[in-house]
């Protein structure tokens, strides 16, 4: 069996947080300044610097996908990365989205030359990351996120899957500290693509 490769896609395979904070400016009058913190906690209303409650932060993601989607943009070397990764290894692109998003995202993402299988999640990915090894079958994986609390969720429901911690907004990256439960932090592909075939030949 190949290896599997599961990827997450905002802020790893396309840039979302600063056209989301451009998206707020322009539409709704907010101010987003993403510090690493709770999205919430990151956006003010400029009329009274107020910031907004979680509902309405949940709100206007909503808003945004899909209906903003076009405007994000390729994370460098992504897609090249990918295609030769391709070659050894077969690639799912696991998402925090709705499933009423999916058929977006897999067009959006082959817009961007990438075409692979997508799947759609709500919460924690160790689950759907350990239903994904299973039906792979594949001696090794390897994941990639943004996120820290979603490499807590595949250490606890699936130890065996290499982690990568992969922040390709470089704002954030300056920010966020590198995930505790992750095996290794990488914010570029170039960088990731070796670590990942060294993954890869421990099968």
């Amino acid at each position: 069996m190949k290896p599997l490769l599961i990827t997450d896609c905002d802020e790893v395979l396309l840039h979302m947080v600063r056209h989301f904070g451009e998206w707020l400016g322009e539409t709704h009058a907010i101010d987003f300044a993403l510090d690493g913190g709770d999205f919430s906690d990151s956006m003010r209303r400029r009329s009274d610097g107020s910031r907004l409650a979680a509902d309405e932060m949940w709100a206007l993601l909503d808003g945004f996908f899909p209906a903003e989607m076009e405007r994000q943009t390729l994370v460098p070397d992504a897609r090249e990365v990918l295609g030769r990764l391709s070659q050894v290894a077969d690639i799912v692109v696991l998402t925090n989205l709705g499933e009423h998003c999916r058929d977006h995202r897999i067009t959006q993402l082959a817009q961007h030359g990438i075409v692979h299988r997508v799947e759609c999640n709500q919460g924690g990915k160790g689950r759907p990351v350990a239903r994904l090894v299973e039906e792979h079958g594949a001696a090794v994986a390897v994941f990639v996120d943004d996120l820290a609390t979603h490499h807590e969720s595949v250490a606890r429901h699936a130890p065996q899957v290499f982690r990568l911690h992969m922040i390709a907004e470089p704002s954030l990256a300056a920010v966020v500290p590198p995930a505790p439960h992750a095996h290794a932090r990488i914010d570029d592909w170039r960088g990731a693509e070796s670590w990942i075939l060294e993954r890869f030949a421990q099968a």
